[in-house]
């Protein structure tokens, strides 16, 4: 009969994995073999499996009528169109993947709060990966609160949000511009010259963009800022430029900063 390791364990044997810790060191510490500690990477960090039975009684806000955090699903909406995909696993069980830079790891441990709040009691687990980290959670359900999932890439085949969704955006939009600022916008310092009474002078300040090839991504957030009465304008085909004083002024009091 096998053995049924604690949670604990498991999460703990992960963590130090993703640290860079061997499987023979990995195995001794936490008391089990080394196949146990290659199946447990195998199962949970490359398949993206639920970890224990929590995942069992998560009912869909879609199918089910669960209730559904409309502010943590509006901006994990916006993470998911910026840096997120789903995959499908065993049993049509879809993982929702969302990579977050490692520079930022208050955002990484935020997102994990907000899987947790859209699938109650779920243990979204990560997985380090070169310049990001990759954060992960197992659900059945995933495409149904995503149904812009499908093959091949976001920017590559048309979207479109449902009308639920829509509802959704436009009563909760600073969060579905957190999730979108903070996935694939930046906070950077412009600066521009102008002549005062004869003389060069270089002006430095502040503006937020929003980068992405999906022209249906751009236009959800122009008209999310449009709800906001933040000011924009496309800097280029792909960037969503906020650069006025007020405007990113607003938008720091809205989605806070990136960090």
């Amino acid at each position: 009969m096998a053995h049924i390791r604690p949670i604990e364990v498991v999460e703990s044997a992960l963590r130090d994995s993703d640290s860079g810790m061997t499987d023979v060191k990995n195995a001794r510490r936490h008391g089990v073999t080394v196949p146990t500690i290659r199946r447990w990477r195998r199962l949970y960090q490359r398949r993206g499996q639920p970890r224990g039975q929590a995942h069992l009684a998560a009912r869909c806000p879609r199918c089910d009528e669960a209730d559904l955090d409309s502010g943590a699903y509006a901006e994990l909406l916006g993470w998911y169109l910026g840096d997120g995909h789903i995959t499908r696993g065993r049993r049509d069980v879809y993982a929702l993947h969302i990579y977050n830079d490692d520079k930022y790891p208050d955002l990484g441990a935020h997102v994990m709060d907000l899987m947790r709040l859209v699938k109650p009691a779920s243990r979204p687990h990560t997985r380090h990966m070169r310049g990001c980290v990759n954060i992960t959670v197992s659900w059945k359900h995933w495409p149904c609160l995503f149904p812009q999932h499908g093959p091949g890439r976001k920017h590559l085949r048309s979207l479109e949000l449902e009308d639920w969704q829509r509802d959704i955006v436009e009563s909760e939009p600073a969060d579905f511009l957190r999730g979108l600022f903070h996935s694939d916008g930046c906070r950077v310092n412009n600066w521009a010259q102008r002549t005062v009474a004869g003389e060069m002078k270089r002006y430095a300040y502040p503006r937020w963009q929003f980068v992405n090839h999906s022209p249906e991504i751009r236009q959800w957030c122009c008209e999310a800022l449009d709800l906001v009465g933040v000011p924009w304008r496309l800097s280029s085909w792909k960037t969503v430029s906020v650069s006025t004083r007020e405007g990113v002024a607003r938008l720091d009091d809205l989605i806070g900063p990136k960090r």
